[in-house]
């Protein structure tokens, strides 16, 4: 079948839907009106839609705090949506499930894209694009400074061109909209629904990631496996000059810790790193601090090294609990594996990308180190089940790097994403004997 192109005017489309998740960016667990707008769409142009209660059936790590999950539920129901939405969320419930069944035998062929935004302060220079065309974040502390608010919009614009090909496709679409890859927080808690078993082909994407404008990488291998923490460090408050012995200095605990944590040694099978992010304590100099809050993170080449620094986290706070005679609660707030891209299904990709005349250059395969990504549990999940699995990234012109104040992406580039992605059931199907 010749590649499927989209007209160009359908950039504008593309381009308002992302402004407007950009305009109103919403934090990992907290995506109600996001959700809400994806969900109301996708049931008018007749898809199976599930949303956040029938969709989250394990256990959501690093839900924010209820008075931050109320500010952002009173915003959506100020938003012009349906409430029905909103009655199936609340706060670590949320994200869409979409499926679209032709009822002619085939193959279920699966997306994922992520949906929500990062606490960051959005840059109002005047140089900024959003700034500029008037979409800057109206949400102050949050933004879109990932690429989630794109990848949300090229979700929506796939399945809004599958549909309009029906009759042309057999089997299963799925579609996912994911919350919470940020802190990597989501995938697991959704990988376990039943709607998502027996998944022959999955695609995931992300834009940008440092890979220039015009190239494609098909399938990627190196994100890392890692784990997320909270750690809360309870003492006992004394007067530091009169009966400094009766106290329980949570901050110094807290410190060793950091210390510990920090001199962990290297693996000798492969790489490892451990950042303390945030350390909290004290509330006063006269003081023996009573409470400490830290945050800290491990990432490692491959999972079975990850878990390995992983019980070593927990023999250092069993160590510094007794050292110090402090109580120490360690929560694991998030995790993600390190999981290859299937060579098959990439070279799918690549040969259906070959046909994209907007791209330079496309890759089948690539290794880089490009943080971690709770995709890998869907991943994981469809290659266990015997399906096939490929992450892939295409490139955009950065106005600034990911996680940053000024962060922007070339638009049109989420076309080119769109065009590859909606060809790929076609590419699919010669090879399982479409009807």
């Amino acid at each position: 079948m010749d590649f499927i192109t989209i007209d160009k005017s359908y950039l504008e489309v593309l381009s308002e839907w992302r402004r407007d998740f950009h305009k109103f960016p919403e934090p990992g667990w907290l995506e109600f009106r996001t959700s809400a707008i994806i969900a109301d769409k996708l049931e008018g142009w007749g898809y199976d839609v599930y949303v956040g209660k029938e969709i989250v059936t394990g256990v959501s790590l690093g839900v924010p705090s209820q008075s931050l999950a109320e500010v952002f539920y009173n915003r959506a129901l100020e938003s012009n949506i349906q409430t029905k939405w909103l009655e199936k969320m609340e706060a670590g419930k949320t994200g869409v499930i979409a499926i679209l069944d032709t009822g002619i035998e085939g193959p279920t062929i699966a997306y994922r894209v992520d949906i929500d935004a990062l606490p960051i302060l959005e840059s109002a220079a005047e140089h900024h694009g959003p700034q500029q065309l008037g979409f800057r974040s109206e949400y102050e502390g949050f933004m879109h400074a990932c690429g989630h608010d794109s990848h949300a919009t090229i979700g929506l614009g796939l399945a809004e061109q599958l549909v309009k090909r029906k009759e042309q496709l057999c089997g299963k679409i799925i579609i996912i909209f994911q919350p919470a890859e940020e802190g990597v927080r989501g995938g697991s808690a959704i990988v376990s629904s039943p709607l998502l078993d027996k998944i022959d082909y999955l695609c995931a994407l992300h834009i940008g990631t440092g890979v220039p404008k015009g190239t494609f990488i098909a399938g990627t291998d190196g994100f890392l496996a890692t784990s997320k923490f909270d750690v809360t460090i309870k003492g006992v408050a004394a007067h530091s000059g009169i009966n400094s012995e009766k106290g329980k200095n949570a901050l110094l605990a807290g410190a060793q810790a950091a210390l510990a944590l920090h001199s962990l040694p290297p693996h000798s099978e492969g790489m490892f790193r451990v950042n303390v992010g945030t350390l909290e304590a004290g509330s006063g100099r006269n003081i023996i601090p009573a409470l400490a809050k830290m945050q800290f993170e491990i990432r490692a080449e491959n999972s079975e090294i990850n878990d390995f620094y992983e019980n070593r986290v927990h023999q250092i706070f069993d160590g510094i609990a007794a050292m110090y005679d402090v109580e120490v609660e360690l929560e694991k707030v998030g995790y993600a594996l390190s999981i290859p891209s299937d060579l098959q299904l990439a070279k799918i990709l690549k040969e259906t990308a070959k046909a994209q005349t907007a791209l330079d250059e496309v890759i089948e395969f690539r290794t880089f180190r490009a943080g971690s990504e709770d995709a890998t549990f869907f991943m994981q999940h469809v290659q266990q089940q015997g399906g096939l699995a490929c992450y892939s990234i295409i490139g955009t012109e950065l106005a600034a790097g990911h996680h940053h104040e000024e962060f922007d992406i070339d638009e049109e580039d989420m076309l080119t994403a769109l065009e590859i992605w909606l060809n790929v059931p076609f590419s699919i199907y010669p090879g399982v004997n479409r009807p």
